[in-house]
Parts: C-alpha cells; sequence; structure tokens
C-alpha cells in the first residue's frame, strides 16, 4: 500500500517576518510516494530523483529525518520506504527541505490506521524537526505555509505547547513573483553570516512593518502593504551572497512591484505584485537584471499566494 503527496515550493521571511512568516507558491514543489513495508519502525529512502547528490541514510535526508521520529514515537506494526521527486532546486531559498519533509508526512500519515492518523499541527512539529536538521536552527517559516497554505504566521512554541500557525487573508488581485538565479546558498551558509545582536531602533522599526503589513493585508490596504513592505534587519546582511541583487530590487520596483526582498535564505528573489499582467512584467525585469549581472541561467514564476498547503495526489 502506497500514498504520494505533493508539497508545495514556500516563500519564507516574506521580508518582515523572519522564521515566523510565509506563504506556498503554486508553480513548483515536490513529490514523495511512502509505501508500507513489513519491517516496523525502518524508514528506507529508495530512490531520488531530479537532484543529486541528495543523502539516502534516513537520519540525514529531509524527508525521511520526521519519518524516523513519528514511527518511534507511534509505534505501528510497519515501516516506510519513501521515493523523492525533487521539483524545487538545491539550496534556492524556495523551502526544498520543507517541502520533502512535509510531503513525506501527508503521504505516510494516511497510510497510518484511523486512530492514529495526526492533526496538521501535530504534523508541524515533525516536519520542525527535519528543517531543523537541514539548516542547523527549527524554524516554520517554510514548512508551516507548506502544510497549511496561505499567508502563515506561526507562533513559536513555549514550554510544554506546540507551536500555533496563524492563516493570514491576503487581498485576491496578489500575485507573487519568484525568480531563482542558478546561485547555491546553503540555508546553514546564510544563516551564518547574520548578526547575533541587532540595535534596539531596527527591531522597533522592523515591529513596525511587520505589523503595518499584515494589516494592510487585512485591510487590502496596497498602499500600507507597499509602505511596510521592507526588511530592515536581514536582507542587508544576506545580499551579498546574491550576484546583482540590488539591481533585481530596483528593477522590480521600478517595474510596479509592491515590494521586493530575498525569498528565505536565498539566492531566490520575490516581489508581491497587486495584478498578473503586471507580475509578468516584474518578472522579466528581474531575470534581465540577474542576467545583465553575470547570472547566465534565471527561471522565475508568477503564482498567486497559494491557500493550498500539501495534499495527497494520484
Amino acid at each position: 500500500m502506497n500514498a504520494k503527496a505533493f508539497a508545495p515550493a514556500t516563500v519564507a521571511n516574506v521580508a518582515v517576518g523572519f522564521d515566523i512568516l510565509g506563504f506556498p507558491i503554486e508553480a513548483v514543489g515536490d513529490t514523495v510516494t511512502v509505501t508500507k513495508i513489513n519491517q516496523p519502525g525502518i524508514v528506507r529512502v529508495a530512490s531520488i530523483e531530479g537532484l543529486d547528490g541528495l543523502p539516502f541514510e534516513p537520519t540525514k535526508n529531509t524527508a525521511s529525518v520526521g519519518l524516523v521520529q513519528m514511527l518511534k514515537d507511534l509505534q505501528p506494526n510497519f515501516g516506510f520506504e519513501i521515493a523523492i521527486e525533487k521539483g524545487i532546486p538545491l539550496s534556492s531559498g524556495m523551502g526544498g527541505s520543507a517541502a520533502s519533509a512535509v510531503a513525506a508526512l501527508v503521504a505516510a500519515n494516511s497510510l497510518l490506521d484511523k486512530d492514529q492518523r495526526l492533526s496538521n499541527e501535530q504534523l508541524l512539529k515533525y516536519a520542525a524537526e527535519s528543517e531543523g536538521m537541514a539548516s542547523g536552527a527549527i524554524h516554520f517559516d517554510n514548512v508551516a505555509p507548506c502544510l497549511f497554505g496561505g499567508l502563515t504566521l506561526t507562533l513559536p512554541p513555549k514550554k510544554g505547547e506546540s507551536a500555533a500557525p496563524l492563516t493570514i487573508a491576503v487581498p485576491e488581485n496578489i500575485f507573487c513573483v519568484l525568480v531563482h538565479p542558478d546561485v547555491k546558498v546553503a540555508t546553514k551558509d546564510s544563516r551564518g553570516v547574520l548578526k547575533a545582536e541587532i540595535p534596539l531602533h531596527s527591531h522597533v522599526q522592523q515591529s513596525a512593518h511587520l505589523a503595518a503589513f499584515l494589516l494592510g493585508c487585512l485591510r487590502h490596504d496596497m498602499a500600507l502593504i507597499r509602505r511596510a513592505f521592507e526588511d530592515c534587519i536581514i536582507e542587508g546582511q544576506r545580499k551579498h551572497l546574491i550576484p546583482g541583487f540590488d539591481a533585481v530590487k530596483a528593477a522590480a520596483m521600478k517595474n510596479g512591484a509592491l515590494g521586493c526582498s530575498i525569498s528565505g535564505s536565498g539566492p531566490s528573489v520575490f516581489a508581491w505584485v497587486d495584478s498578473k499582467s503586471t507580475a509578468e512584467v516584474v518578472k522579466e525585469a528581474m531575470i534581465a537584471a540577474f542576467h545583465a549581472n553575470g547570472v547566465a541561467k534565471v527561471e522565475g514564476w508568477v503564482s498567486p499566494i497559494s491557500t493550498q498547503g500539501a495534499r495527497l495526489v494520484p
């Protein structure tokens, strides 16, 4: 018996919400097929398609780490074999490790006996453990939107509690432009450049931006979204890892974007735009700016802020 699940790519941080805010896009994602095997407690990675060099060791692959822990906790009388189809580029800032983890958990969860099946809130814990293994720190800004869909703000767990994902309404005419240059930036390396402390005034400014951005989404206030769409803490520390970032951002803003910043840990760059036609123009302008700065291979997508998270597929 087997099950297959698709999990979408995600944009994390969303400029103003480092480690707590993210959303999925419809254009690309990972697919994982999970098969029951008659070996209780065992997780086996059978195949990986789409990317070379990923580990087959179950405790080192993000698609299997959460499953290993889930089997330890639930102790069903079977194990799992998984086949991974990677659609998200490696070290792209598009939530690839989260997508593999979430797709595997959603597929495996459907194979459990009905009385053992977990809610998405319960699966989130296992997905976060996989993400922590990949990036060196547990954070929810990719795994939560990948599971739940929509613009998701996740309150980190307090002692003895679970993380609390909250879905924020987004105006229907908002589109995301996501552009990926063929440059690898490992999440651990990108986190490694961040300073341990920030000035108080930067914290105050970023807090105001986050609050105003969320309020702008809830009010469908494009002017407020545009005004608040600015990362004054993380972007400046990471942009040197992305060739031509300043030019790419300037191209997006010149052609009508509401805001533009780094997707997750980079090197992908995203923008929000208030119409699909303008989004296509912004995408081409961003790609051209990367080309002008020496990046030959660049992919780009236009997507609504997807309300769908990971799901079972035929």
